[in-house]
């Protein structure tokens, strides 16, 4: 039993820190090594080829490098799940540890000792992905030395770069001309507290066209929307804005071509609490309600009113009722199902999913010929990868109530995907997490605020 940290002196409390830190780092690369036997485990000749040409099924994927083996593609997703990646993420490492395996010994040498951290590696992997095993081992001889850390991150990236530049010039050069075609002008990031970000990729040229315009054009609202002043007391003009207001004025004036603002219309989907209850904070004062607008996050009621108000026309639509959604008795989902599935499950049921695409397929968790009814409890959304693991890769699903997945691996490790996300069930009491309480039947979610037993004979 550890001594208490209260009972530690300065020096004992940061060496405690440094063997958690040590083994963390040991963990890192135990699961690179898992990672890789679990490529080997899962070749690529184990692959029936006849059926691999059928549609859907498995086929292999080379997740590494130039040299290195193929490996069947839903064993990232087994991986995946019982370590909490998403497939794909599971995918990238295995690629990396193969990778360091056979394209780069001097590095996983180093990550074996301890001596290089499993992130600096995998970042000087994913690099060289590219690049022919030679390549990839002329990088790996020129940075492992530096990759310990002795040299900031930023540094270490500039390094890798030049190096991957450098040992593969004729990659480099094709890599400027893909980065030259690659134009675009949209959304990005997650938008929060209600405001997002617009970015537009070009050649400078465009670029620096694009901010004189903006900056010509506010110039020209200086008048009509003057300065804030620097003291906030003395402010008697609500028009009063920053410099950063007028350019972002400017160029919704210059993208829309028309300084009345009345550009095209734009729909936004905005729930709102419509009950009518108010909630109270430990003070007894009411808090203030908060709405979702899809594709941007929460938002504040007052947020609504204040920024949407004065530009928008609202269409009111009454909340869904999932609980009386009538069935159909039909292959084809009716878009009133789609929604209801939206709200129910926001996001890829799949173990551990993260897309919240709204065009996501939506599956008959009990296939529809074999029976399964077109009904809420019924659906779940899926990417088309992830539909493909549930129809050709022996993973097993139930929907014991709605919105709640039971999901089952090749493996029998047993996950609970709901709207709030995944967790791993543990049927046997030995598997259960140190300090939670034990199952009283089949399958038990060991979680303090939540607590659902599920009949396995029901």
């Amino acid at each position: 039993m550890q001594t208490p940290l209260d009972d530690l002196s300065e020096a004992e409390v940061l060496a405690r820190a440094g063997a958690c830190a040590t083994t963390a780092r040991q963990a890192e690369v135990e699961l690179l090594v898992i990672a890789y036997h679990w490529a080997v485990l899962h070749s690529a000749d184990r692959l029936d080829p006849d059926r691999a040409r059928l549609p859907g099924r498995e086929q292999s994927r080379r997740y590494g490098g130039d040299g290195v083996a193929e490996v069947s593609e839903f064993a990232a997703a087994e991986l995946g799940a019982r370590v909490g990646l998403t497939p794909f993420s599971a995918a990238r490492l295995i690629g990396d540890a193969q990778d360091l395996h056979h394209r780069h010994p001097a590095l996983w040498a180093r990550v074996q000792a301890l001596e290089v951290r499993a992130s600096y590696a995998r970042h000087v992997v994913d690099r060289t992905r590219g690049l022919s095993r030679a390549e990839a081992a002329h990088v790996d001889a020129e940075v492992a030395e530096a990759a310990d850390g002795r040299i900031p991150w930023t540094r270490f990236e500039a390094l890798v770069a030049g190096k991957v530049a450098a040992a593969a010039p004729a990659i480099a050069r094709e890599k400027e001309e893909r980065a030259r075609k690659a134009r675009f002008a949209k959304t990005i990031g997650r938008p929060e507290h209600g405001m997002a970000s617009f970015l537009i990729r070009a050649d400078a040229a465009t670029i620096a066209r694009i901010d004189h315009a903006i900056t010509q054009r506010a110039k020209t609202l200086e008048a009509t929307l003057p300065d804030e002043p620097d003291d906030e007391t003395s402010r008697s003009d609500d028009r009063s804005v920053t410099v950063d207001d007028r350019r972002v004025l400017a160029a919704l004036q210059l993208a829309i071509g028309d300084d009345s603002l009345r550009g095209p219309e734009v729909t936004l989907v905005v729930h709102l609490d419509g009950r009518g209850q108010v909630e109270l904070d430990e003070h007894g004062r009411p808090l203030e309600p908060i709405a979702r607008v899809e594709g941007h996050g929460p938002v504040t009621s007052a947020w609504v009113r204040e920024t949407l108000g004065p530009h928008a026309r609202f269409t009111i639509r009454p909340v869904i009722d999932l609980a009386h959604q009538s069935p159909v008795d039909a292959y084809e989902i009716p878009a009133r199902h789609r929604r209801a599935v939206r709200l129910l499950s926001p996001a890829d049921t799949f173990p551990f999913g993260s897309c919240t695409s709204p065009h996501m397929q939506i599956d008959h968790t009990i296939p529809h010929g074999d029976g399964g009814p077109s009904r809420l409890g019924n659906y779940g959304p899926l990417t088309t990868s992830h539909h493909r693991l549930k129809t050709h890769g022996r993973w097993q699903v139930r929907q014991p109530f709605p919105g709640i997945h039971l999901w089952q691996d090749p493996h029998g490790a047993t996950y609970l995907v709901d709207h709030a996300g995944t967790r791993q069930l543990h049927p046997d009491p030995a598997q259960a997490p140190p300090g939670r309480h034990r199952p009283t039947s089949t399958f038990e979610i060991y979680e303090p605020d939540l607590r659902i037993v599920i009949d396995p004979a029901a």
